[in-house]
């Protein structure tokens, strides 16, 4: 199996990167794996930590119809070059956290995605060299008010709520090409989505590469390569389930908006 970078957080409060074992204790990092964090004495057993989101980025960029299927389901042709836009880092949340839906939307979607975590401080990268500025993968769903996409014309509104981008459970060195992405709803054998992630219009190498030619990429940034065919709304208590082979399973569910809630977003502080 490959090795699990995960980030977690103690009962008493503290942040820590660090490698899950199969027994689910975590062997605690001195640093975030990508700035060169090393394996510590520190082991948190698996009964004394929760897990957060496995980073914490500077920004999200999400490229928009990259699988084919997806652009002509959108009513749209597909993009000549990668098609960006922004989330907010307010909008990420953990495995099994809950989804707010927004008072203001009649519509909210699942998108499940792979994503990408950069290592590097990343500028004007080449094709070539955009492979090892990746340093990892991990599952996100893009989850997004439809119906205020489509009435603003632009998407930071209908993709940038609170808990509107799910991210994890961990993040994995490497991935095949050819694996498969899914999404379920509830439980439901037959998946909304499935895809090859060979299927995207544009590689993770190529958005990599265009995504630095616009705007420096830090470490720990996270970059959405774009969501397959079958989008659909979900309703208050749908549970979602988005997997992809050689990472495992990010899932979620939808809760009603609670007025004035904080989501925590907590800091990549390390307490070693």
């Amino acid at each position: 199996m490959a090795q699990r970078y995960v980030r977690v957080k103690n009962y008493q409060g503290q942040i820590y990167y660090g490698l899950l074992q199969l027994n689910r204790s975590i062997i605690v990092l001195d640093a975030p794996p990508w700035l060169g964090g090393k394996p510590t004495e520190m082991i948190l057993t698996a009964d004394s930590y929760h897990l957060l989101f496995p980073c914490s980025p500077s920004k999200i960029i999400a490229v928009g119809k990259n699988y084919s299927d997806h652009a002509a389901e959108m009513g749209t042709p597909v993009p000549s070059e990668p098609l960006l836009f922004l989330k907010p880092p307010t909008t990420l949340i953990a495995l099994d956290q809950p989804i707010y839906y927004p008072k203001q939307s009649q519509r909210v979607d699942y998108e499940g995605e792979l994503a990408l975590i950069i290592g590097q401080e990343t500028k004007n990268c080449s094709l070539s060299q955009a492979r090892q500025k990746i340093w990892g993968y991990t599952i996100a769903n893009d989850v997004t008010a439809r119906d205020l996409q489509k009435k603003d014309g632009q998407w930071t509104r209908g993709k940038g709520f609170d808990t509107f981008c799910p991210l994890g459970p961990w993040i994995v060195r490497e991935i095949n090409a050819d694996a498969k992405i899914t999404t379920f709803i509830n439980d439901e054998t037959h998946p909304r989505q499935s895809a090859l992630l060979s299927d995207m219009v544009f590689s993770p190498e190529e958005i990599v590469s265009y995504i630095s030619q616009i705007m420096t990429l830090l470490p720990g940034d996270v970059i959405l390569t774009g969501t397959p065919e079958g989008v659909a709304g979900m309703q208050i208590d749908d549970r979602v389930r988005v997997e992809i082979e050689g990472i495992g399973v990010l899932e979620n569910f939808v809760a009603n908006y609670v007025e004035n809630k904080v989501i925590s977003q907590e800091k990549p502080t390390l307490s070693t």
